[in-house]
């Protein structure tokens, strides 16, 4: 009960944070240059064809009186309709968000297991060379622009080798997984080096802990007290991080598909912020942000069945 309360009140406070993106994205995309119906009709339509689509859109109004039709609209589950595809915002993000999704925990796959096992073979060799050379590549991971890696393995892979497509998402399961495995890898080797510094350093926090020395000193393993309780309790500010990482996989995603064009949510957010669409936009941004506060709650929740003593 106490659990679902806490779960009540976090939803409730994700409320204001979703108005108070969906004011900046509106004001931010009201303030574009660019008349979004000049671009939908094209040059040689009459000012009279202008001034019918605009109102049909209602973007001769104030914009205060805009945004309170969008609010209104909003809060009964209406995004809008856009104004490049003619067709329904919530149409839109159902058709390109299942890929970005896709795309997103395939990053996450192929991120875990290099991610522990460099952190535990660094942090149990401190100082050594596997734990220099770890720490190196994990730097030049870091310094690599990810669209940099990501046109150099499309040109090196995708067209010179031929190994993998550099563009779609295919129809089937096996291939999405061939058509996004550049992408995610693309994603995986900027994040990896984040969450492999974090992690090492909570292992060696941990390791160095009385209770350690206690577990050696009454005949336990080394392998079983790191295994039992040093691994575990490192966890939780790696997880932590985690979150953050998710939410920058979700904005990151923008690059990837623009890139490797994939029809997701970041090509979408690309094209149509270049074609004025706000609706597509507004919407797109508001489902980016609750995906990152359902994260960001169940990642806390996961800390607590981890560790008790967080529970709120």
């Amino acid at each position: 009960m106490k659990t679902l309360r806490y779960i009540l009140l976090r939803l409730l406070q994700a409320v204001p944070v979703l108005l108070g993106v969906s004011i900046v994205t509106f004001a931010l995309m009201v303030a574009t240059p660019g008349d979004p119906i000049r671009l939908l009709v094209g040059d040689r339509a009459t000012p009279e064809t202008i001034a019918l689509i605009r109102d049909r859109y209602g973007l001769d109004d104030p914009i205060l009186a805009q945004y309170v039709t969008y609010l209104r609209n909003l809060l009964q589950g209406d995004l809008g309709a856009s104004l490049r595809y003619r067709v329904p915002v919530s149409q839109l993000i159902a058709q390109h968000y299942p890929v970005t999704l896709f795309l997103v925990i395939y990053t996450i796959v192929l991120t875990l297991p290099p991610v522990i096992a460099l952190s535990v073979w660094s942090a149990r060799r401190q100082s050594g060379v596997a734990d220099q050379v770890i720490r190196l590549l994990g730097v030049v991971g870091l310094a690599v622009p990810v669209f940099w890696l990501a046109l150099l393995f499309a040109r090196f892979f995708g067209v010179t080798l031929g190994w993998f497509p550099v563009s779609g998402f295919g129809n089937s399961f096996g291939e999405h997984l061939l058509h996004l495995f550049l992408p995610a890898l693309s994603t995986m080797i900027w994040v990896v080096p984040i969450l492999v510094r974090n992690l090492r350093s909570a292992l060696l926090d941990e390791m160095n802990r009385d209770y350690v020395l206690t577990g050696l000193s009454k005949g336990l393993g080394e392998r079983q007290v790191f295994r039992t309780h040093v691994f575990p309790n490192s966890i939780l500010p790696t997880l932590n991080l985690f979150a953050v990482i998710v939410a920058y996989l979700l904005g990151g995603s923008v690059i990837v598909e623009t890139v490797y064009a994939v029809p997701g949510m970041g090509k979408l957010m690309v094209e149509s912020i270049l074609a004025r669409d706000y609706f597509v936009v507004q919407g797109a941004t508001l489902v980016f942000a609750l995906t990152t506060i359902l994260v960001m709650l169940a990642v806390d929740l996961l800390s607590t069945a981890i560790d008790p003593r967080l529970s709120p």
